[in-house]
């Protein structure tokens, strides 16, 4: 299924794998003095490449903030993020930026397309964001279609798409950078059983055959247990990690 896309070189197993992304100390609140909410409390965590984790709590646990922070959509309150070794947090505006569009693909529960827009128009945006070139972007976009199989519907408006349609453009969208890490965030949360277990395959086969780092952020047990690793929070502290 997923032949088309570039191997992102990172599906070294075992004891060989290097951490490609971690938190140190992370903290994140919001408001202040009687007021003030800790949202996360000194996160500590350490992400290998290829490594597949479930992020998985209660509404108000902290699990979307904590993949905000890691997804570099946010910044803590204090704690470093560090990526491939480099401390996020000394990076200017400008490089994160580039930073973030090249090395992670996102997958959100609301999809965020632009309805009126063609699939494909969708999928390419990432890189027309990135300066890349009309012939280029559609090249790639057509490739990344094929691995969801969506190649048909290249010309469609995404208003047109069923709802796991319209997700895998929505993936489709995340893997057109050929991103070293995959964010998704209850990625299944609006389907239906069936089609979220199309969407689900597509997520781990990525993962496995490809090396792509996923980390999914849910509050369903049954895909969580499908993740080599799962960190459970509660009130914005780690209280269970497989890992340890």
């Amino acid at each position: 299924m997923i032949n088309n896309i570039k191997s992102s070189g990172s599906t070294t197993i075992g004891k060989n794998k290097k951490p490609i992304i971690s938190a140190i100390d992370l903290t994140k609140q919001y408001g202040e003095k009687s007021s003030l909410f800790t949202a996360l409390n000194k996160i500590c965590l350490s992400i290998k490449e290829g490594d597949s984790i479930a992020i998985i709590g209660k509404s108000g646990s902290g699990k979307s903030t904590l993949m905000h922070l890691l997804a570099l959509l946010d910044t803590p309150s204090s704690g470093k993020i560090i990526l491939s070794g480099e401390d996020t947090s000394k990076m200017p505006k400008k490089k994160l930026d580039k930073l973030r569009n090249n090395t992670f693909g996102f997958v959100f529960q609301q999809f965020f397309l632009n309805s009126n827009n063609t699939v494909l128009d969708n999928v390419i945006l990432p890189l027309k964001i990135a300066g890349i070139g009309k012939k280029t972007r559609k090249r790639r976009g057509i490739e990344v279609l094929k691995t969801v199989e969506l190649v048909d519907k290249v010309n469609n408006k995404a208003n047109d798409l069923s709802g796991g349609e319209k997700q895998r453009v929505v993936i489709a969208r995340a893997l057109i950078n050929n991103p070293s890490i995959v964010f998704a965030d209850e990625p299944t949360g609006n389907l239906d059983t069936a089609t979220g277990k199309k969407i689900e395959n597509i997520l781990f086969s990525l993962n496995k055959e490809k090396g792509i780092s996923l980390i999914v952020v849910t509050h369903d047990s049954d895909l969580a247990k499908k993740c080599d690793r799962q960190i459970y929070l509660s009130d914005g502290e780690i209280i269970k990690d497989t890992n340890q």
